[in-house]
């Protein structure tokens, strides 16, 4: 009787069997009978001549002898890909069965518009939907570690797995195509979409001819942290059922809320800012917390102050609305900041872990403030605003906050059906209509015109009630800049006026009070004095006066004309002028 053996292939290097010995034990002793020289497995030849030396020696056939040592092969390479983490060439093979796993799986690899540094992203199946996840992301990370576990029924080691993620981000950066994607609201081809970020991935097709729900939508959503999801909407409800639940003063109020929630549903266009100011108890929160509700849920629906721009752009980036709560004031820079984020300006920051890289956001995002008092005063903010004062709720008409957000949810998919019927008759009626004379922020009045078939009020009335809130807007400009008060009560005594800036703040210091010139925004130099009269020129000149800079004289010096207009309020430009100011050369004014 012959004796058993059992035959062992040694460690293979480079994750692969090629310069391999062959081990054969006696299945009763365990003693090594022979060790074989080095040979490369992966030639037949050589194979072939191991084969027979080995069938010469023990007396086996030598087909007899190749299943065991085919056998012993595969079962090595198999245990080669589950090395410990500690030995290198068994995580590349791991990292190389997870990049293998990816291409099966059919993913769809495409990086971001942008320079080299943009992110990776993928396209992966899961279930009867699709979903779109950041390469880097532990979304991405844990389907992949899935994967290997299905196929393997073990884990991937760390490193193998965050190896095969660095070839999947080149392939997507180098062999991927470069497509956009977006978070919660979307346009592409003339229709916007909404993602209703429910487990299926579904979003609402909203195009000229309506709306719908769709499974599989155009856009590459992101489903970032926080973000809830929206009920599926339903047709044929009424905006009217929320006018009950929000404390709003009067119709004006009520027309430009509602007109808001259809701008911030239009992606790639300026947007109004929503201010909201009020006494305690006048439910300034829960107007806001609805309105998010309706557009952009999210598990903290407001939020506190910024600590810097860097916070400001991250939250950006992470949510479709901006939604700041309780403010007391808001500081230059956040001001700014709020301005270029809804009429359309980048936000850069220092990437972390780097000397000299940028981390950039370019978009623009609906923003939605509230507070005691009035926090947007600086005039580029409130000309980019829609200022609602909200009046305090008597005790005896004060309502349960449950009971508010029960009778919400029960009205919001309509609600949101009814939001979507005046984007979808905006995008019908938007080519064709004219207005008459364009305020600021042009293209949301002409978009909210075109959507007020659909609205809850007589067409018409809502440009009516934009220009009384911006009159106030104006207003309130006035009252807040010690700078714009100045020039009014210096005009008020002469028509005109002509010097230089270090000339009109010796005039205004001569004629303010002690204490109006120890405000911090009383301008301390002649350079910060321009700079104001700049920032307050549309709010002058809404009340008749025009502020206009030149050079004039052989030095070229840099001179201000300060000239009533016979009492006529001048509205800005075209939407998208901060300024509008004449550099004009002598002789030019007349």
């Amino acid at each position: 009787m012959k004796p058993e053996y059992r035959f062992e292939v040694s460690a293979p290097a480079n994750g692969h069997i090629r310069q391999a010995e062959i081990i054969v034990r006696k299945s009763d002793t365990d003693d090594a009978v022979i060790t074989t020289d080095k040979a490369d497995l992966m030639s037949m030849p050589e194979r072939n001549k191991l084969y027979k030396r080995l069938a010469g020696r023990l007396g086996f056939d030598a087909d007899a002898i190749s299943q065991k040592v085919e056998d012993c092969w595969a079962a090595a390479i198999q245990q080669r890909c589950a090395a410990p983490a500690g030995k290198e060439e068994g995580r590349r093979s791991q990292a190389d069965m997870l990049v293998e796993l990816v291409e099966q799986a059919g993913t769809e690899l495409f990086h971001a518009p942008g320079s080299n540094d943009s992110e990776e992203y993928a396209t992966i199946q899961v279930g009867n939907h699709k979903e779109t996840w950041p390469v880097s992301s532990k979304g991405f990370r844990r389907w992949l570690a899935r994967l290997f576990y299905e196929r393997t029924q073990k884990a991937p080691y760390a490193q193998a797995l965050q190896d095969s993620l660095n070839v999947v981000a080149a392939q997507a950066r180098h062999e991927g195509p470069e497509c956009p994607v977006a978070v919660r609201v979307a346009a592409q081809d003339g229709a916007i979409y909404l993602d209703l970020a429910d487990t299926e991935w579904q979003a609402v097709e909203v195009t000229s001819a309506g709306w719908r729900v769709i499974a599989d939508p155009p856009v590459r959503f992101l489903r970032k942290r926080g973000l809830l999801p929206l009920p599926a909407p339903v047709a044929g409800g009424s905006l009217d059922a929320l006018r009950p639940l929000v404390n709003l003063p009067d119709g004006d109020a009520w027309q430009l809320y509602v007109a808001w929630l259809v701008a911030a549903l239009r992606p790639g266009r300026p947007f109004p800012i929503l201010a909201v100011n009020g006494e305690q108890g006048s439910a300034k929160s829960t107007l806001c917390k609805l309105a998010r509700a309706l557009i952009d849920p999210n598990l903290a629906p407001l939020r506190r102050p910024p600590r810097d721009e860097r916070d400001l752009a991250i939250a950006a980036a992470n949510s479709w609305l901006v939604a700041l709560d309780n403010l007391s004031a808001l500081p230059p820079w956040l001001s700014d900041g709020l301005c270029a984020l809804a009429t359309g300006g980048s936000l850069a920051t220092r990437e972390l872990y780097s000397d000299d890289g940028e981390k950039l956001f370019d978009a623009m995002r609906p923003v939605l403030l509230n507070g005691i008092e009035d926090v947007a005063v600086r005039p580029d903010l409130l000309d980019r605003a829609l200022t609602l004062t909200l009046e305090t709720i008597p005790d005896a008409k004060r309502r349960d906050e449950e009971e508010v957000y029960r009778e919400f949810e029960a009205v919001r998919p309509g609600v949101l059906g009814a939001l979507l019927d005046g984007v979808s008759a905006g995008l019908r009626n938007r080519p064709d209509v004219r207005l008459a004379q364009k305020p600021r922020m042009a293209d949301f009045a002409t978009w909210i015109v075109a959507a007020e078939p659909a609205l809850p009020w007589p067409p018409g009335s809502f440009i009516a009630a934009y220009t009384g809130n911006r009159s106030a807007a104006h207003d309130l400009a006035l009252e807040s800049s010690p700078v714009a008060k100045a020039v009014l009560d210096l005009l008020s005594e002469c028509g005109s006026w002509r010097g230089s800036a270090t000339e009109l703040l010796g005039v205004m210091e001569e004629r303010a009070a002690e204490k109006v010139k120890r405000r911090r925004d009383w301008p301390a130099t002649s350079r910060v004095l321009a700079g104001q009269l700049r920032r307050v020129a549309p709010t002058l000149r809404a009340a008749g006066v025009a502020v206009s800079f030149l050079r004039a004289g052989r030095r070229r010096t840099r001179t201000i004309v300060l000239e009533r207009l016979d009492g006529r309020a001048q509205e800005d430009g075209a939407d998208g002028d901060l300024l509008c100011f004449s550099e004009r050369e002598p002789g030019e004014d007349g």
